[in-house]
This record gives structure tokens, sequence and C-alpha cells, in this order.
């Protein structure tokens, strides 16, 4: 078996793989410069190159770049611990076998390599680079050491000369229309428009002549002839939000133009080619709402032909200090005041709260952070009181447990003694005042994304009070609170509320 060549500037990487590569009983040989291996390849070919993007002289994209030029059929493994999307889409797009993300695990390194042994070589087409790296706010933002997010950019480098549906799910928040535009930057689509959607911000009766158009004349107030968003997407890319929100008769005309590829306008009796690519995206469980009778299950596999998911933000929070950074300088920059700055407690902190809201949260309260401090340089003290502790507020806790406390203080006949009439009040509050007052509050302290953090409180103690009602029984505190057995369970998986207890 020819060698495998290994090329990174690092001499320990080289000396684990090649250790490794020894074990398996496949030869070796380091290199520790792009330079060297050009010169080597002049006398020799190995079995697959696998080499470092950012080195001394040329980098690893150049080397692949060069290396494809002579040599179309030789696997090429690219690895970097400075993971972004755009040098993953390239790497792909310059012919690479697979991409490795560093701190690899050695025994998947080895499998990879193997694999590319045996096939039959990469990809020859060499396309140039469409779009050179980002340096803006979107381009940061797609940078992840997350090996989730990895895999979502391994996907999306896999996916740039296709034009198949992808279907994105995830939490609210989590950017799923920031990778959809991706999708669209990294295709061969990307000259042509990217048209976004939301099936949930539009109401029910003008959705269909949103996304066909209609003629003039088809219903009151259609005044004029009206392009739909098919039409403008038009050799471009449809991005369909909230998918899962759709009405289901709509679902139904959707499916005829996902499978016939054509499609009317509201009152109009000519055929229009859509020609569009279809991106999807949904915060709800599909399977669930097709076992519902709520979504159709033809159009559910017609969209799920590849399913991007990303991780909600407690899933990759090695990527919150640079997301701090990036949104701490948009905020000042809008506000035209000088970049707040974290201190490594504050920063800790953020980064130990789970964020319900997920991106779109971590971003309000970096704007919360930049109006309401008065200092350059933000300590613990200062941040906004959901982040200490739980990833919910102990206010809002505090307020639940008041009600509770009340409720079985008035089962026993208590009367709280006249030296706490805050507690007397407080008990014969009702819990919508109390929930009121807590509101009011935290409005007056402009802090962000209140509605996350009381949603996901309310539904914590819902589901906490009803199982402990039913003794654990899912099945029984399903049925007492009016929802399916599958919600709730992906209530408690998305709550953390892993009881332990069946039916």
């Amino acid at each position: 078996m020819k060698p495998v060549w290994i090329i990174d500037d690092d001499q320990s990487i080289r000396w684990v793989l090649e250790k490794a590569l020894a074990r398996v009983g496949i030869p070796a040989r380091a290199f520790a410069s792009a330079a060297e291996v050009l010169e080597a390849l002049e006398a020799a070919i190995p079995s697959v190159l696998v080499t470092d993007i950012r080195m001394p002289g040329l980098d690893g994209l150049s080397l692949l770049h060069r290396i494809k030029e002579d040599h179309p059929d030789l696997p090429v493994i690219v690895m970097t611990a400075f993971t972004d999307l755009n040098s993953t889409v390239a790497a792909f797009q310059k012919g690479a076998f697979d991409y490795l993300p560093k701190p690899f695990d050695v025994n998947a390194a080895i499998a990879l390599i193997q694999r590319a042994a045996q096939s039959t070589g990469a990809e020859s087409e060499d396309v140039a680079e469409r779009h050179a790296v980002s340096t803006s706010s979107e381009g940061i933002m797609l940078q992840s050491s997350s090996p989730a997010m990895q895999e979502v950019f391994r996907a999306i480098g896999r996916l740039a000369s296709s034009s198949v549906t992808v279907l994105i799910t995830g939490e609210s928040g989590t950017g799923k229309e920031l990778i959809a535009k991706a999708l669209h930057t990294h295709s061969n689509r990307a000259d042509g428009p990217f048209v976004a959607l939301n099936a949930a911000a539009i109401p029910k009766d003008l959705l269909e002549a949103e996304l066909f158009g209609h003629e003039r004349g088809a219903f009151t107030g259609a005044t004029q002839q009206r392009r739909g968003r098919f039409e403008e997407a038009r050799n471009g890319t449809l991005f369909l939000d909230e998918i899962g929100d759709m009405p289901f008769e709509l679902q139904t005309r959707l499916l005829r133009v996902l499978a016939e590829g054509n499609f009317y306008r509201v009152g109009g009796s000519q055929a229009i080619n859509a020609d569009v690519r279809i991106v999807a995206a949904t915060h709800q469980p599909l399977e669930q709402r097709v076992a519902e009778g709520r979504f159709r299950e033809d159009l559910f596999h017609r969209l799920n032909v590849i399913r991007l998911r990303l991780p909600p933000l407690r899933e990759r929070k090695e990527d919150i200090p640079a997301l701090v950074q990036l949104f701490m300088q948009n905020s000042a920059r809008d506000l035209g005041v000088p970049v707040r700055r974290l201190s490594p407690q504050a920063l800790q902190v953020m980064s130990g709260f789970d964020y319900p809201g997920n991106i779109r949260q971590l971003e309000n309260f970096c704007q919360w952070l930049t109006v309401m401090s008065s200092s350059q340089i933000i300590e613990s003290k200062d941040l906004p009181p959901e982040v200490f502790g739980a990833p919910h507020s102990d206010a809002t806790q505090t307020v639940a447990s008041v009600e509770v406390a009340a409720g079985d203080f008035r089962r026993e006949g208590y009367h709280a003694p006249a030296s706490q009439p805050d507690a007397i009040s407080a008990l014969e509050m009702s819990w919508t005042t109390l929930l009121g007052r807590e509101v009011q509050a935290r409005l007056s302290r402009n802090e962000p994304a209140i509605m996350a953090s009381f949603t996901r409180d309310f539904e914590r103690v819902l589901i906490e009070s009803a199982l402990l009602h039913s003794r654990g029984r899912r099945m029984e505190a399903a049925q007492r609170l009016g929802i399916g057995r599958n919600t709730l369970t992906r209530k408690c998986s998305e709550l953390g509320l892993n009881d332990e207890a069946g039916d």
C-alpha cells in the first residue's frame, strides 16, 4: 500500500497520526510544509493526503487547489482547529474528500483515512470559490468550535453544488434563517434571489396569495396582478420558515407544486414554472404533527430529503465568548458608543447560562448591557438577573412557590401573624396578580427576552406539578394537563425534567 502523507506544521499532530497509522499497518510520511509536499509529489504519489489549513507559507486550501490540478483523483482530507463555514465549504468546493476538525478523535481520524484510501478518489471538478471569507456579522456567527455545528458546516459544504430540498430543525433563536442563507450563498443558485416567507407570521387567508401571487380581480381588494414568493425566488432559493404552522389545506397545494414543478396564481389559469430550491425550517417536531394529523405525511417526506439539526446554544457553549464579543461590538456600533468589555468573571457567568431563547436571547442580553452599563468593563454584578444560577429566574420560581404555599396554608386554615403583613398580602393575591407584578418589575429593569424566560418557567411549574400529582405517571400527567404524551415527553426533555418514572 502506498503511504499516507501528513502535512502539518505542528510536530505533535504529525507524530500522533504517524503512530496511529502504524498501529493499523498503514505506512505514513510526514511533512512540515506544503512546499515540501509539492516537491515530493514530483517523485511519488501517496494513497491519501492529510493536510492542515493554516500553515506558514502555502496554506492547506492553496495546496489542495494545486494538487487537484495535477492529481484530481488523489483523496485529500483537510484538517484545522479554526473551523468556520467558509473554509469548510471552500475545502469541499476545491475537491476535498472530507473535513477533519481539530481536536479530533484519533480512531475516527484513522477510520476516515481508511475510507479515503478505499475510495475511487475525490471529485475532480475544481470549482472556484464563489465568495471570499466573510468578516461580516453573519460570517463571524458561522464560525464554531462545536462538533454539532461543524457537522452542519460539513453538510453545507457537501450540498454546495446540489439543489436538493433541505429541512432545517432547531429551537427558536438558533439561527435557522442564517443557515438557509448560507446554503443559498454557497450553492450554484447564489446569483439568484434568496426569498424568505414565515408561515406563522402571515394570516391564513393571505398566505396562499403571498406564496403563489394572484391575478387582478381574484378576490376583493385584488386591484392588480401580483407576483408571489415562488415567482420572486425564480432561479434562486425560497426559504419557508415555520413550515410546521402552515395551514393543512395550503400544505396540499405546496405538495402539488413540489411534485409537479409548477403552480397557478390565485384566480389564474396559466401554469407557471417553479424553478426554485426549497429550504424549509421549523422548531416543531414534524413527525409528531404528522401523527396528530396536523401535517401531511407526504409533504413531510418531500421536505425531509436532507435534514440539518441546529443545536441550541446550551449545546455549544464554547461559542458564547466569540458571540458575546460580536454582539457587544454590534450594539456599540448601532448606538454610537464605545464597546463594553466583559470581565472574565462576567463572561464565565454568561457562558454558564442555558439561554432558552438561544442566540437571539444572548444578543438581547448584549444590547441590554450596552444600554444599561455605565462602565466600560462589565462585572458580574452588572449582568441581567436571569443569567445567575439556573436558566430560569429564581424570582419567577418564588412567585410560583408563594402561590403553592398560599394554597397549602389556606387548606390547613393557616393565618399569618400580624407581624407579617407582606406575607398576608402575598398569600391572598391571585397568582396572576403576582405574575403581573413580576412582569412589571422586570420590564422596569429593561430585562430582555422575558417572554421566553416566563414561558419556560410556566411550563416547568405546570409539568413538575402534574408529575408530582400523578406520582411520575406521564400518561396520567399528560391527560390532566390536556396534552399528548409525546408532547409531555418532548417538553420534559427540553426543560431537563428527565424523571425516571414511567407509566
